[in-house]
């Protein structure tokens, strides 16, 4: 199982094992992280699971569609080059060690 490293708005840090396969939204989910709220349950319909990827890996990542594209201008913190939803982000073993952080609001 990679780990992920999950980085808060307040300093703070978590480092959790995620099972390849799911949803960043899933993994920060299944683990209790109070940085994503994930509304929509996973259906790019809410921007909700709003995160940052570090830029030494979003080389490693799909390009994100046009749906997802979308849904990020309506996001309630800053969009940046390294904005993603988390729901569109599907972790895998090669991850291992990647590093996301949370916006300061979703809402």
């Amino acid at each position: 199982m990679p780990t992920v490293i999950f980085n808060f708005s307040d300093d703070r840090q978590q480092v959790v094992e995620a099972v390849a396969g799911l949803t960043l939204m899933q993994v920060a989910a299944n683990h209790g992280l109070d940085g994503i709220l994930g509304d929509c349950g996973g259906a790019c319909q809410c921007a909700t699971c709003h995160v940052y990827i570090d830029e030494s890996w979003l080389e490693q990542l799909p390009e994100m569609d046009g749906m997802e594209d979308d849904m990020l201008e309506g996001v309630a913190a800053p969009r940046l080059a390294q904005s993603r939803l988390g729901c569109c982000v599907t972790v895998k073993a090669e991850h291992e060690g990647m590093v996301v952080t949370f916006p300061p609001t979703q809402i």
